[in-house]
C-alpha cells in the first residue's frame, strides 16, 4: 500500500485544478438515483404486497421485507473484493440487471414464500450494486475532493428513498401491483444501462493471484466511528413518529422528517467542499458530537419544539459525518483496495441502519423514548471522543 495522505489536513494540491462533474461522475450518479428510486419504491410496495395479496401477518411481512439484509450483508465483502478484481461496472451492470430481473418476477408471486427468495436474490444485487458503486465514486473523484464527491453523489440516494415511495404509490394507484413491480424494473434496467456507460475503473490486472481479503483492517475503526453515528440515526428515524403521535400528541411527524431531510441535503449542497477543505477527523469528531447532542436533546426536552430542535441538530452533524469519513478513508487507499475497504465499511453501515432501531426498541421497553434518545447519545458522544483522541494522536506521530 502506498504511504497514505495525511488525512488531517486538507491537502497541499490545488483541488480546483480537478474537474467533479465529468460525464462518468454524472452518469454514475443518475445511475444511482435510477437504481435507489427503484429500492425506495419497494420499501412502501413490498410490505403491502406481503400484507395485501399473500396475506401474511406482520411477523411474515417483517421477514420479507427484511430477508434482503441477510445475503446483503454477508455478500458484501465478497463484493468488494471482487470489485477490486474484476472492475466497478461489471458489478454495478450485473447488480442493477439482476435487480430489474428479480424485481419483475415479483409480477407472478402468489406466495410469500417465493417473495422471500426473491427478497434474498435482491440482496445479493444490492451487495453488488451498493459497494462497487461506493469504490466507483473513490476512484472518480479527484484527489482531494473525496468527501465533496460524496457530498453530491449521496444526493441520489437520499432522493431516491425520498421520492421513490411516492412514485410507488403513484403506481398503485394507476394499475396496481403489476404496474408498479413494472415500474421499478425499469428504472433498474436504467441504472444497468448507465453503467454500461462508465469508464473501467478498479480492474487489478495480477488481483486474481492475490489473496482474498474480504476485511479491510485498515478501515475498521473508521468504520465503527461511522456506525455510531449511523446506528444512532437509524434509531432516532425508526422511532421519532411513535414518539411524536404517542408521546407528544402531534397530529403529524412529517414535518420533522421533512426538516431533517431538508438540513441534511441542504448541507450537503451548501458545505459540499467542507469535507476537503478541513481536516476529516476532526469534522468526522465534531458532527458524532452534534448527532450526540441532538439526541440529547431530543430526550431532555420532551416537547415539540425540543423535538424539531433535536432534529435540526442532529441533521447538521448526519450532513457531514459521512462524507468526512469517506474523505478521510479514500485517500489512505490505493485503487485496488478500494473494493475490499468499501465493502468493510458498507457491513458497518448495514449492522448500523439494522441495529439502531432494534437497540432502542431494546431501550423503550425498558424505559421510555425520551430515555432511550438520551442513551443512546452516549454511542455518537463515544464516538466524538475516540475520533478526536485518534486524530490527536496521527497528528502527533504526523
Amino acid at each position: 500500500m502506498v504511504e497514505p495522505a495525511d488525512p488531517l489536513t486538507p491537502g497541499g494540491f490545488d483541488a480546483a485544478e480537478s474537474r467533479l462533474f465529468t460525464g462518468p461522475f454524472i452518469a454514475l450518479a443518475v445511475a444511482d438515483l435510477a437504481y435507489f428510486t427503484s429500492q425506495g419504491m419497494l420499501i412502501l410496495v413490498t410490505p403491502l404486497f406481503a400484507r395485501g395479496p399473500l396475506g401474511a401477518d406482520p411477523v411474515g411481512v417483517g421477514i420479507a421485507v427484511g430477508a434482503f439484509s441477510v445475503t446483503s450483508l454477508v455478500l458484501r465483502p465478497w463484493s468488494g473484493r471482487e470489485s477490486d478484481r474484476r472492475g466497478r461496472r461489471p458489478l454495478l451492470f450485473v447488480g442493477a440487471i439482476l435487480a430489474a430481473a428479480v424485481i419483475l418476477a415479483h409480477t407472478m408471486v402468489t406466495d410469500l414464500l417465493v417473495l422471500i427468495v426473491l427478497r434474498l436474490v435482491l440482496g445479493v444485487a444490492e451487495a453488488l450494486f451498493f459497494v462497487a458503486g461506493f469504490a466507483m465514486l473513490a476512484d472518480l473523484a479527484p484527489r482531494g475532493r473525496e468527501g465533496e464527491a460524496l457530498s453530491f453523489n449521496s444526493l441520489a440516494l437520499y432522493l431516491g428513498i425520498a421520492f421513490g415511495p411516492l412514485l410507488g404509490e403513484l403506481l398503485l394507484d394507476m394499475g396496481g401491483f403489476p404496474v408498479a413491480w413494472i415500474g421499478a424494473a425499469a428504472l433498474s434496467l436504467a441504472a444497468a444501462l448507465l453503467a454500461l456507460r462508465l469508464p473501467v475503473t478498479g480492474r487489478v490486472p495480477d488481483a486474481d493471484g492475490g489473496p482474498m481479503i474480504l476485511i479491510h483492517r485498515g478501515v475498521v475503526w473508521q468504520s465503527a466511528g461511522l456506525f455510531t453515528g449511523v446506528v444512532a440515526m437509524a434509531g432516532f428515524l425508526a422511532f421519532v413518529a411513535i414518539y411524536g403521535r404517542d408521546e407528544l400528541a402531534m397530529p403529524n411527524t412529517g414535518p420533522v422528517l421533512l426538516l431533517f431531510g431538508l438540513i441534511v441535503v441542504g448541507c450537503r449542497i451548501v458545505f459540499a467542499k467542507l469535507p476537503d477543505r478541513v481536516a476529516p477527523f476532526r469534522l468526522a469528531s465534531a458532527a458524532l458530537a452534534l448527532i450526540a447532542v441532538g439526541m440529547a436533546t431530543t430526550g431532555l426536552v420532551p416537547n415539540v419544539p425540543g423535538l424539531f430542535a433535536g432534529a435540526a441538530v442532529m441533521a447538521v452533524g448526519v450532513a457531514f459525518v459521512t462524507p468526512a469519513f469517506f474523505a478521510a478513508i479514500a485517500r489512505g487507499l490505493e485503487p485496488s483496495e478500494r473494493g475490499a475497504a468499501f465493502g468493510t465499511v458498507s457491513i458497518f453501515l448495514d449492522l448500523a441502519f439494522g441495529g439502531g432501531p432494534v437497540l432502542l426498541g431494546l431501550i423503550v421497553g425498558a424505559a421510555n423514548i425520551p430515555s432511550a434518545f438520551l442513551i443512546a447519545a452516549l454511542i455518537p458522544a463515544a464516538g466524538a471522543l475516540v475520533t478526536a483522541f485518534a486524530a490527536l494522536r496521527a497528528r502527533a506521530h504526523s
